[in-house]
């Protein structure tokens, strides 16, 4: 796969997508969008590839539907890539009196963000796979995750959508048990982890 020349690539998400991007004066934010950016920027100048960095801190999916018509619809992508989960687990762990998301209502909610999307744009869609919740392939919130991931993975069949491992990337990593930190609080990201899902990107997309 190879994006077209000027493309316009929308990626959001959470704050994992956000990082920091309303505190940047590029407002690319200060993680894995921010790479990708300048990935492409080295390595294909002459592109001119359009980065859009539409994430917020706390988003679940519905927070994405709220939002879906003016931060994705009519801004006319190319490219739309996708990051959410984290917050719909994150929440049954943090703060589990208020209303959850649960797998069955995620991938319905997600389902039909992508049907709006397909239906009113030619945009080409990219599905992440939520990350992780501890650095503990063992955690409550990782196991919890389970069902999400399986639900990306179901609608990017749906969808024919590009799917980025990343889940499975973080647990490849830390099966390794090298003691070098990917998160600050077992979901943000450090500069490694921003750089791993960054790679992961990458390789998913030039395949």
């Amino acid at each position: 796969m190879e994006f077209n020349n000027n493309s316009k690539i929308i990626l959001i998400g959470d704050s994992i997508t956000d990082a920091g991007r309303r505190e940047d004066p590029e407002e690319m934010g200060y993680g894995y969008v921010r790479l990708l950016r300048d990935y492409y920027a080295l390595t294909e100048p002459s592109m001119n590839l359009q980065f859009i960095n539409k994430g917020i801190g706390g988003d679940r999916i519905d927070h994405l539907a709220a939002r879906w018509q003016e931060d994705v619809i009519d801004l006319e992508p190319d490219w739309v890539s996708i990051s959410i989960g984290i917050n719909d687990v994150w929440r049954q762990l943090d703060n589990p009196q208020m209303d959850q998301i649960f797998p069955e209502q995620y991938e319905k909610m997600y389902s039909e963000l992508l049907a709006k999307l397909t239906s009113k744009t030619k945009a080409r869609v990219i599905l992440m796979e939520p990350t992780i919740i501890e650095e503990d392939l063992d955690s409550t919130g990782n196991r919890l995750l389970v069902p999400y991931i399986d639900a990306v993975h179901r609608l990017a069949k749906e969808y024919k959508a590009l799917l980025v491992p990343t889940h499975q990337a973080f647990k490849t990593y830390l099966s390794n048990q090298s003691g070098f930190k990917l998160t600050t609080d077992g979901v943000h990201m450090t500069s490694g982890g921003n750089l791993l899902m960054a790679q992961t990107w990458i390789r998913a997309v030039q395949q």
